[in-house]
């Protein structure tokens, strides 16, 4: 008659085989940090994905549904600039400058050096241009002389200053942003059209030249 043959215990490794009542407390810390280093990692995945989501459906035009996701993934990855680059953008997009500004002005202390910050903040600073006040486009100004600070080479930048400094009358300055725009893009077309612009306005802004001794002023006429 055979020997009846017994089933071999499953292997477990010793922090299985070992209780937790049974670990020390050093040994306890090591698997909380482990469980919470695992956690972390699983959120910052679901975060990633959702930002991808929300960036996918904000270059598709559709604010709301990026917001939505966005929202989300600033939970998960609440010192991320990426996300809150995006979320700042769907906001302004819908035309809801507060809570822009209060995501991208906390972006901007924590990513400085980070010029899609500064331009995303100046846009909700700004708001509607023609609607903005003298407030709204010092602030902006102020974001995107900080963005070129950042990042001299920063997209539009240049051009939306002149597009301000012209809204407030002062040409000069609206003149200078414009040729700094081409200078950064030659292809600029609307830059271009802006200065041909503001050449013609200059000219209107001409007096008349006199045309003859009886237009000149008394005091010469009698010289």
């Amino acid at each position: 008659m055979s020997k009846k043959k017994h089933a071999r215990p499953p292997q477990l490794s010793p922090s299985q085989r070992r209780s937790a009542d049974a670990m020390s407390a050093g040994e306890l810390a090591v698997q909380r940090a482990q469980i919470e280093e695992e956690q972390a990692h699983r959120r910052r995945q679901q975060g990633f994905e959702l930002l991808r989501e929300g960036a996918r459906l904000l270059a598709q035009n559709r604010p709301d549904e990026a917001a939505s996701h966005l929202e989300r993934a600033a939970a998960l990855l609440p010192e991320d600039p990426d996300v809150a680059i995006n979320l700042g953008g769907a906001y302004v997009l819908q035309r809801r400058y507060n809570k822009a500004v209060a995501v991208l002005e906390r972006a901007s202390l924590l990513a400085p050096d980070n010029a899609m910050v500064w331009t995303n903040l100046a846009a909700a600073y700004l708001g509607s241009l023609q609607l903005s006040g003298p407030q709204q486009q010092s602030k902006a100004i102020a974001a995107y002389e900080a963005a070129l600070q950042a990042n001299p080479a920063t997209p539009h930048v240049h051009y939306n200053l002149g597009l301000i400094h012209h809204d407030r009358r002062e040409h000069a300055l609206a003149e200078h942003w414009f040729r700094r725009a081409l200078e950064a893009d030659p292809n600029d077309h609307d830059a271009r059209r802006w200065l041909a612009r503001l050449a013609a306005e200059a000219d209107d802004a001409q007096p008349s030249p006199a045309t003859g001794r009886d237009e000149l002023p008394d005091a010469a006429a009698r010289g």
